[in-house]
C-alpha cells in the first residue's frame, strides 16, 4: 500500500479541495459575471397578466380566456399538422 505519505496527501486533497473550490465559485464577482447573464436568459421576467384576479367571478372569467387560447393554439397545431401531412402524402404519390 501507500504508506503514511499517501495518507497525509490524500487528506491534504480532501480538506483543500472543498475549500478550494468555495473560494473560487463563493466570490461575489465571478457570480455575477458568470451565473446572472445565463439566469436571466434562462428564466425571463414575466411581464404577462400581474393582476391576480381576487373574486370568483374574475377568476371564472380568467380561467375561461386562458381556454380559450389554448383551444386556439391546439387548433392552430392540428391545423398545420393537417396540412404537412397532405403535404407529406402529395409527395410520396
Amino acid at each position: 500500500m501507500g504508506g503514511p505519505n499517501l495518507e497525509v496527501f490524500k487528506f491534504a486533497v480532501y480538506m483543500f479541495l472543498p475549500v478550494v473550490a468555495l473560494l473560487h465559485y463563493g466570490d461575489p464577482e465571478w457570480y455575477k459575471r458568470n451565473v446572472l447573464p445565463y439566469k436571466d436568459r434562462m428564466f425571463p421576467e414575466d411581464k404577462g397578466n400581474v393582476k391576480v384576479p381576487t373574486d370568483q367571478t374574475a377568476v371564472r372569467e380568467e380561467l375561461a380566456r386562458i381556454r380559450a387560447e389554448k383551444l386556439a393554439r391546439r387548433l392552430e397545431r392540428e391545423k398545420a399538422e393537417a396540412v404537412n401531412q397532405r403535404n407529406s402524402l402529395g409527395k410520396l404519390v
